[in-house]
């Protein structure tokens, strides 16, 4: 009987015993961990959805890189210094053909040794700054409005990226490199002399008294 006695009490703590080794394996990696340096968990949920299908036919033939200092200044209040952001940036600008607007009778046969084809006109396809590249350089007097005075310092500059672009004769150079780069493919492709000329522009009606 004294034995039968111990063995029932030492069943309950021995169940015990082997309940907190067990929850002490489960939960021990956790507790164990650096808090002052944890490993961070990230999650990632996609959703992605493809919202439209767009037929591309432009030719890119060149490619402008600019790099500018802007100081964008906004006065806001009569009686405050100017709010003022410094930025370098960055920006790239693209000149094209679009290939889309190229007609049947642009392209005219002239016996059996020379091919007319008259090209659309070219055209600035792109114009961006390049983030990855620009930074900004000083905030004064922002007011809270920081945020605010960089977009809009950058929305500038890249409306400036597209002035230079064209200011920078890239329309002249985009023409000039589809008569080096096209020209060969298509004498190649076509056995005959290609002559590049542009397409005539349709004239305007003239405008309403």
């Amino acid at each position: 009987m004294p034995l039968a006695r111990m063995l029932r009490r030492l069943l309950p703590l021995a169940f015990l015993v082997g309940l907190g080794w067990f929850l002490w394996t489960k939960v021990s990696p956790t507790l164990l961990e650096n808090p002052l340096n944890p490993e961070p968990r990230i999650t990632v949920t996609h959703n992605t959805v493809l919202e439209k299908v767009e037929d591309l036919g432009r030719l890119e033939l060149v490619q402008y890189h600019f790099k500018d200092v802007v100081e964008y200044k906004k006065s806001t209040y009569r009686f405050l210094p100017d709010a003022k952001v410094a930025l370098i940036v960055a920006g790239d600008a693209v000149g094209c053909l679009d290939l889309r607007k190229l007609r049947s009778q642009d392209v005219v046969m002239e016996g059996d040794s020379i091919v007319r084809v008259a090209l659309p006109a070219p055209e600035l396809c792109t114009w961006q700054i390049d983030h990855s590249k620009s930074k900004v350089y000083s905030v004064e007097n922002g007011f809270f409005q920081d945020a605010e005075l960089v977009d809009a310092g950058y929305k500038y500059a890249e409306a400036n990226v597209r002035t230079a672009a064209l200011q920078s004769g890239i329309l002249a150079q985009t023409q000039l490199n589809a008569e080096k780069i096209l020209r060969p493919m298509l004498e190649t492709l076509t056995g005959r002399r290609v002559i590049l000329t542009q397409q005539m522009q349709n004239p305007q009606p003239p405008a309403k008294r």
